[in-house]
């Protein structure tokens, strides 16, 4: 059994996705982010950054528990454990690798910042919010680009490049993106959205998702609550 720490967000859904498509028996454990749980001592001691989500498996490599924080490494963790959406060849392999960190340092950082200026930002700022709208519209162009050529992003294979990036694409709205820019991205969103292990994936703790309109979850996830709740543990 997997304990899986995690919210609905994107890169909980990543983890979710994984787990339902591999089959592996786990527990969906919420951390919730807007209440602060995430600066709690028991998750931080498996997840040092306070970031959702973190796993431990009691099933580790040499048979002991390990607890893994950091969705991309987590997704690796689980393709090696069950050597499944990884790719069947080095080559494979790396192209999907590629995708993936395309994914952890592109998609999830500036789609992030664009949802977060266009819709949560106090204040609206013209420059961000048209820096990081267009740089979204450069990533999703990447993307569609790339889908011109394969049916999945690494490949005409499904893997955990699809399965880091699909997530943070379900809020295309909210990015300012409309898909009939996009058909080739489109096609793969569609096709990754029928698959049954992700129709579970997004859901799991979707029930517990609540809108941040109050001040205090606001100030827990962007606000200074952030660096003094961090900065008040690296002290102890």
């Amino acid at each position: 059994m997997i304990d899986v720490y995690s919210w609905p967000t994107p890169n909980g859904h990543k983890v979710h996705i994984m787990l339902e498509e591999c089959g592996l028996p786990y527990r969906a454990i919420p951390v919730d982010i807007g209440a602060g749980d995430q600066f709690k001592p028991d998750f931080l001691a498996i997840s040092p950054n306070n970031k959702i989500p973190a796993i431990v498996d009691a099933d580790g490599p040499d048979g002991k528990p390990i607890a893994l924080f950091e969705s991309g490494a987590i997704l690796l963790y689980l393709a090696g454990k069950t050597g499944q959406l990884l790719g069947k060849t080095d080559r494979e392999k790396y192209e999907a690798l590629q995708w993936l960190m395309f994914q952890m340092g592109s998609v999830g950082p500036m789609l992030g910042q664009a949802h977060h200026f266009r819709i949560y930002a106090p204040t609206q700022i013209e420059y961000a919010v048209d820096r990081y709208t267009n740089e979204t519209r450069r990533i999703y162009g990447v993307i569609d680009k790339q889908l011109a050529k394969t049916a999945y992003l690494a490949s005409d294979e499904y893997s955990i490049a699809d399965i880091a990036t699909f997530p943070w694409t379900r809020s295309f709205a909210n990015q300012g993106i409309d898909w009939a820019d996009f058909p080739h991205a489109k096609r793969w969103f569609d096709t990754v959205s029928q698959r049954p292990a992700v129709q579970r994936g997004v859901q799991v703790l979707a029930d517990l998702r609540k809108p941040l309109d109050n001040d205090k979850a606001r100030d827990v996830l962007f606000g200074k609550t952030q660096y003094a709740q961090h900065t008040q543990h690296a002290k102890k």
